[in-house]
């Protein structure tokens, strides 16, 4: 995804093609919008020319009171039809922005979801946040108003002109010989103020980046005392903001300057010139005075083209951030003709030569030449100081990334040539770092299995010894967790994770630091418990605490991406190597 410094430079508002193309989808309401609004220009256009009737037919020929009258009702049947067509222009243009903006923000989070994690590492997600925020709110103002006003005027415009052209030639094409002078500065000013406009936007996004940084580790500032040097980086990101919004500010201050100065110099100098001719017989009262009144709506036309400009090129950078998201391919996609996975399952993990990178650390390698045959059914555990590749291990096997060499295979058929859906179907994952989604009770467990019954919800609960907590719960499995499962422990929070993986039911089961967060008593109820559930399925397991892998058929040490010792927990400890000095080290650290 560019980003500020390397965007391709000279975009103009060809980017707000994007807009167009979801748009055009309510081609019925565009119509409708459309016509109200030639309704409501062709309305007001006609003003002037109602005047000009009335000072002509009703007061300069000593008409009638009724011939007064009947002038000044055409006028405000006028004013009838502008307030109608108003008003329905306003409806249907508002519903067009309004879900213009809501379809290209599911299509930005739909295109987000397809997304590999690589992408997020290199892309912050505050700053996507901002855009799918920030950014659809200018487009939503720029389709449910700036282009409505933008065309109003637009037809306003011409409909002037030609009025203009028909009152009286001369002055016209006067007034039409001053418009390149007056739209000259506009054009050129513009492009500055697109450029502006979309560093604005990248600097708003880096406000929210920090925002959410900040509010996310909120205890850990307090408990270091840095309120003062955070709220010293949000100060110094919103500066940049507020310099950056001077500098637009500016450009479009001078941009309408200009615009206003020329436009309404030209007419000034214009009427006067039909002061002289009115004075010299050739031109009527009435006509001078729509000829001013056009003039003035025509200058008003063109002033607001000057300011609805800006908000064009402020939409057309934000619509350049958002066409990124939408154009932004997943390094992890499922193949043309993808091969299915053999049935039965049975949870057979083969890594052969596998070398690996991550994207953000292309200099070091996470695994390197690294073979591994897990059998099916079998318990293996992976033990390993941290940084030695054991988690890069689940990261391969979800198909989270491909590794730049070597094969992974799921049941003997290579993961590149399977879809990932149907791999990570066969998988069962409980995570380091346990995720809990602002959501029920309910909903955060059965994000396992999401059709699971009540009576699974709570056998899975049960076997992960959730069910206690959950039962003293105000409302039960429809109690809301709090943001990241705030309502809960953390011991709490990691059985949700493991009964959430009991759900899931798969032939295969990743345990990454299962039980980290448990205390030694539930530590003990939830090891009973996978004790149970890991005989009929394949389980790796990565631990830290080498007393939960004593049982495993298998132990795999790892060190720098590479296999260094394999065996049981009794041929690893006599073998006097990496796994017995851990081992060591950390059953003295106990005893100590």
């Amino acid at each position: 995804m560019a980003s500020a410094a390397n965007r391709p430079k000279g975009r103009s508002v060809k980017n707000l093609r994007m807009i167009w193309r979801f748009a055009s989808q309510y081609r019925g309401h565009i119509a409708a919008a459309a016509a109200a609004l030639v309704v409501a220009a062709a309305a007001t256009s006609g003003v002037p020319y109602a005047f000009k009737l009335i000072i002509d037919k009703g007061f300069a020929t000593g008409g009638s009171t009724r011939d007064i009258a009947r002038w000044f009702e055409y006028l405000l049947m006028l004013v009838g039809v502008m307030a109608i067509a108003t008003a329905v222009r306003y409806f249907f243009v508002s519903w067009l922005g309004e879900r213009t903006v809501a379809d290209i923000r599911l299509a930005v989070h739909r295109n987000l979801l397809r997304l590999s994690p690589g992408f997020f590492e290199e892309n912050r997600p505050a700053e996507i946040t901002s855009r799918l925020t920030v950014d659809t709110t200018i487009i939503e103002q720029v389709v449910g108003t700036t282009v409505s006003v933008a065309l109003r005027n637009v037809v306003l415009a011409i409909a002037c002109v030609g009025i203009l052209i028909y009152l009286s030639p001369k002055l016209a094409g006067l007034m039409l010989l001053g418009l390149p002078l007056a739209l000259g500065p506009i054009i050129l000013l513009g492009r500055r103020v697109r450029k502006i406009s979309t560093s604005s936007q990248d600097r708003i996004a880096d406000v929210g980046a920090v925002t959410s940084e900040v509010l996310g580790s909120m205890k850990i500032v307090q408990a270091f005392g840095q309120q003062g040097r955070e709220a010293s980086r949000f100060t110094e990101a919103v500066e940049r903001v507020f310099a950056t919004a001077k500098k637009r500010i500016l450009l479009r201050a001078i941009m309408t300057a200009c615009a206003i100065f020329l436009m309404f110099g030209a007419i000034t100098l214009i009427i006067w010139q039909g002061a002289v001719d009115v004075a010299a017989g050739r031109m009527t009262g009435g006509t001078i005075a729509a000829f001013v009144l056009y003039g003035g709506l025509l200058a008003g036309a063109f002033g607001a083209l000057s300011e609805v400009y800006g908000d064009f090129l402020r939409a057309a950078g934000a619509s350049e951030r958002l066409t990124e998201l939408l154009e932004a391919e997943p390094d992890i996609r499922a193949p043309a003709n993808p091969k299915v996975l053999p049935q039965p399952a049975r949870g057979e993990l083969t890594f052969e030569d596998v070398t690996f990178h991550y994207p953000t650390r292309r200099d070091v390698s996470a695994l390197e030449g690294f073979n591994l045959d897990v059998k099916a059914r079998e318990r293996l555990a992976l033990v390993g100081p941290s940084g030695a590749g054991k988690t890069t291990i689940f990261q391969l096997a979800e198909r989270f990334y491909d590794p730049q060499s070597g094969r992974v295979l799921l049941d003997g058929v290579d993961l590149r040539d399977a879809d990932p859906a149907d791999i990570r179907q066969r998988i069962a994952l409980v995570p380091q770092e346990t995720v809990m989604f602002a959501a029920t009770a309910r909903d955060n467990l059965r994000y396992g299995n999401w059709n699971a019954s009540e009576e699974d919800i709570w056998q899975a609960a049960r076997d992960a010894h959730a069910e206690e907590f959950l039962r003293k719960l105000p409302d039960g499995l429809d109690t809301f967790m709090g943001e990241g499962g705030a309502r809960l422990s953390g011991g709490q929070r990691q059985r949700i994770a493991i009964a959430r993986a009991l759900l899931r039911n798969a032939p295969l089961l990743l345990l990454d630091e299962a039980t980290s967060a448990l205390d030694a008593e539930s530590e003990r109820l939830v090891q009973d418990a996978l004790d149970r559930l890991m005989a009929d399925r394949t389980t790796i397991v990565i631990a830290h605490r080498l007393a939960t892998v004593r049982a495993a058929d298998r132990i795999v040490v790892m060190d720098h991406g590479r296999i260094v010792e394999e065996g049981t927990h009794a041929t690893l400890t006599r073998r006097e190597g990496l796994y017995a000095r851990l081992a060591r080290l950390q059953f003295e650290d106990r005893a100590a």
